[in-house]
């Protein structure tokens, strides 16, 4: 059709890749995409494309890539581009206010939380370290401060105790790209949607992962520890010290062992009954998935295969 809605998308991980897809139809197309500019990675230091890049290059999407959206040519190129509506999903830059006023239609953003809860750069990574019962999907409208526009369509999914960072960011981006081809779908007909300001008072923050959190802390309860390793995974993964090399735990489980008698270590690996046991300060937990330092990911039978680690014939 003629009238179809002209898109400016802004994204960079992942994350973004399905709704930049979907908005790809006979009633909208994406006439730009806004991503991080290319990061040096690998031992050649080689430039490193956004998977949002990736996926504009193929289906042959001008891309932009400002170091800031404060500068001037960016807003020149937006401008002349005579957008109706922009889409943000997981881009990662501040959007000033005179380029939020460029699109007639609106400014929206789908954000991984069911909001006010979990604001800010990890809500999934969060909210799982957390131990909420449930998260999903919030599609908001933009305005300056952080993730705090009233809110116009949200799913939830429940949380699995075991379930990854890696796992719901890949639900939620589906879902995500669902429920903003049904909002941009609305607007382009001019239907109704109702709006729903946020809490200020049920709002927390979801801080940005630093790789300093990586190290667990054998102090902390078994199920705050399994939380933390589900948190991390696939990114930066958690790890402890193993005979003097970082060792990165992919899937741990809790299990309960109240007995106080045996004689290991703090943060010492030990086997029992064939599973790789970790010793805490206040408890264990079973290592499922593991990576040494220098090597692939694997079991924790090929672990114990591959290294001399104490055996507990019997735990009373």
């Amino acid at each position: 059709m003629d009238n179809y809605l002209k898109i400016i998308f802004a994204g960079t991980p992942e994350f973004s890749v399905p709704t930049l897809i979907a908005l790809n139809t006979d009633y909208s197309k994406v006439i730009h995409v806004l991503t991080q500019p290319d990061k040096k990675s690998g031992r050649g230091m080689k430039n490193s494309y956004s998977p949002v890049k990736k996926t504009a290059l193929r289906l042959n999407i001008p891309i932009l890539q400002p170091i800031s959206l404060k500068d001037n040519d960016a807003f020149e190129i937006l401008e002349a581009s005579n957008a109706d509506i922009l889409i943000v999903a997981a881009y990662g830059l501040i959007i000033p206010s005179n380029i939020l006023a460029l699109f007639p239609m609106g400014c929206y953003n789908v954000h991984a939380s069911l909001l006010p809860r979990w604001r800010g750069a990890a809500p999934i990574h969060r909210a799982i370290e957390a131990g909420d019962k449930a998260t999903g999907v919030t599609i908001m409208k933009v305005v300056e401060k952080l993730d705090a526009g009233p809110m116009l369509i949200s799913k939830s999914i429940d949380l699995d105790k075991n379930i990854t960072t890696g796992e719901v960011t890949k639900n939620l981006a589906n879902i995500g790209a669902i429920l903003m081809k049904q909002i941009v779908s609305s607007i382009q007909k001019k239907e109704t949607i109702s709006i729903v300001e946020q809490r200020e008072s049920l709002v927390t923050y979801a801080e940005k992962i630093n790789k300093s959190e990586a190290r667990l802390n054998m102090c902390h309860a078994p199920e705050v520890i399994v939380r933390k390793i589900n948190s991390l995974n696939p990114y930066p993964g958690a790890a402890i010290i193993f005979r003097d090399k970082i060792l990165k735990i992919w899937k741990a489980d809790v299990i309960k062992n109240k007995d106080k008698s045996i004689q290991m270590s703090i943060g010492e690996l030990y086997t029992y009954n064939e599973e790789l046991i970790l010793k805490l300060e206040n408890g264990v937990i079973k290592i499922i998935e593991l990576q040494p330092e220098g090597k692939t990911r694997m079991d924790a039978s090929s672990f114990i295969r591959g290294h001399e680690i104490t055996k507990i014939e019997k735990i009373t």
